[in-house]
């Protein structure tokens, strides 16, 4: 091989190797900024195959429904606490700052933040449902014939 083709090809060679690794170290880097959806069951169990359980410390999203009766609310700030429930385990979700007004016991909510034990959730986000027959699809499979909508006439 002359040694102009020599050049070219180690310029080339240098420039892919460098492409490839600046984009690993991005997809590396973004990954602890993704977001998994988890029921409270899958908290405690993981995922159906297995292969996705959530570890401390770990950004997730969980959804269910509200214990009735489970809301604590710190009268002097904004510290709220409250339990989440599908057909299993409850996950304790702890929250600083104003709820949704359709925030209420019974309904469904996903709240957005960090595991710091296994099974509390300190939350950053809380989103609350629009209407009272508004179900994400994950959180309607897991409850199933456990949730009745509430009657607020």
């Amino acid at each position: 091989m002359n040694p102009r083709r020599k050049k070219r090809l180690t310029i080339i060679s240098l420039i892919l190797f460098g492409v490839a690794t600046v984009a690993g170290l991005s997809l590396y880097g973004l990954s602890n900024f993704v977001d998994v959806f988890y029921t409270p069951s899958e908290v405690h169990h993981g995922k159906e195959d297995g292969t996705l359980k959530p570890v401390v410390g770990q950004n997730i999203r969980v959804g269910g429904l509200v214990v009735v009766g489970s809301v604590k609310r710190d009268p002097e700030t904004l510290n709220v606490s409250f339990d989440l429930i599908d057909s299993g385990p409850m996950i304790t979700v702890q929250y600083e700052g104003i709820l949704p007004d359709l925030f209420r016991e019974g309904q469904g909510i996903v709240a957005q933040g960090k595991l710091v034990d296994p099974t509390t959730l300190v939350a950053t986000e809380v989103l609350a449902k629009h209407d009272e027959e508004y179900m994400p699809k994950e959180i309607a499979d897991a409850i199933g014939k456990h949730h009745k909508p509430a009657n607020y006439e």
